[in-house]
């Protein structure tokens, strides 16, 4: 501010004339030369080529990992009687979800008893047939049919045995069938084919099922979800799988960090923007599906660029970027910039300057103060 007044105070000590008789500055800027005593209060920066790693800001919304997330397809038909489990609950592999009042359940058991039951007796006679073999007391066909039969019973317990295991019938129901036990109310049951988290509930008590169409529960691994951002057309070229990315949770000032796994092929016509599928580890659930947050991809691929302190940019009455650069005759010229990509506190100017020339990074606004004296 000192060497303000005093620039202003030399300026009108020189003119020895009033503000009304000097004339209007020339719409065309003129160069401006300092003192040494001036100049020793503005410092330069050097214009080099450098290289930097963009970061790329974006938006994007929560999904679950799809690669990690199981749909529960009614396996028997019949009305629900009742659920197990709510959204949110955590389940094991194995664990049921729902009960069905489901035919299908009862007539597999029905047949797998009944199964057991034939295969018994076959198995009988055709031991008892090779005991009279031996004896000479019936012709060795008679044996053959009846081993032929007790083969054919043990495939019908084979095949009865794995629709009762594609049913997830409980192991303790089917040992109890094969030790000949009776067994309590006949109910199908629904359960998890995975371990994870319920994230939606599609059936309600009462409601009929049908076998291998009905989708009745999602379950799913939320330790780790997906963010799909959206990034601008602009940014496309700069964003690669594998880059690192911080997510916002918008849980205080918590941010997780997650990878680039996919980048669609295609710009969205609509948005102009570019589909970005990022993995993120969320073991503390901060996470929620379909919530929107703030990404910035940290590219790994390096760009080069003239990069010049923020503080060396000034505005014009056009509001139109520029900055004073050192000319050789060691004057100040005003010069337009194009301003490209920031990266802290460093412009790339991709227009208006060359590696080399000097800039004013601090007193810019003294040299704009004596050009427009």
């Amino acid at each position: 501010m000192a060497l303000l007044l005093a620039a202003t105070c030399g300026v009108a000590a020189c003119s020895g004339k009033s503000d009304e008789s000097t004339p209007a500055a020339s719409t065309t800027p003129v160069n401006v030369t300092l003192t040494p005593n001036q100049r020793s209060h503005i410092r330069l920066y050097n214009v080099v080529r450098a290289g930097y790693h963009r970061t790329v800001e974006a938006t994007g919304s929560v999904d679950f990992n799809n690669d990690h997330a199981t749909a529960v397809l009614a396996p028997i038909s019949g009305p629900v009687s009742r659920l197990l489990v709510d959204i949110g609950d955590h389940v094991k592999q194995g664990d049921a979800l729902a009960t069905v009042d489901s035919p299908d359940y009862a007539a597999a058991v029905t047949a797998y008893r009944k199964a057991l039951t034939t295969a018994h007796t076959a198995r009988r006679l055709a031991d008892l047939e090779k005991d009279l073999v031996e004896h000479q007391g019936v012709a060795k066909r008679e044996e053959d049919q009846a081993q032929a039969d007790a083969a054919n019973a043990d495939a019908d317990v084979d095949a009865a045995m794995k629709t009762l295991v594609s049913l997830n019938v409980d192991p303790k129901v089917i040992k109890a069938i094969e030790q000949g036990k009776s067994i309590g109310p006949i109910n199908g049951v629904i359960r998890s084919p995975t371990t994870g988290t319920v994230v939606d509930r599609q059936i309600t008590p009462g409601q009929l099922l049908q076998a291998g169409t009905t989708p009745c529960f999602t379950v799913a691994d939320i330790s780790h979800v997906w963010v799909m951002a959206q990034v601008a057309e602009a940014d496309a070229a700069s964003v690669k799988p594998g880059d690192s990315a911080d997510i916002a949770t918008g849980v205080g000032a918590q941010h997780l960090v997650g990878t680039v796994s996919r980048i669609s092929p295609m710009i969205d016509p609509n948005t102009r923007l570019m589909p970005v599928r990022i993995v993120v580890d969320n073991a503390q659930g901060l996470l929620k599906k379909q919530a929107y947050v703030d990404v910035r991809i940290h590219s790994q691929q390096e760009t080069d660029g003239l990069l010049v302190p923020v503080s060396a940019l000034l505005r014009d009455d056009e509001n139109l970027p520029f900055v004073y650069v050192v000319e050789r005759d060691g004057s100040f010229a005003r010069r337009r910039v194009t301003l490209g990509y920031r990266t802290g506190d460093q412009f790339d100017i991709p227009a208006g300057l060359h590696a080399g020339e000097q800039v004013v990074v601090d007193g810019g606004i003294f040299v704009q103060f004596m050009q427009n004296q």
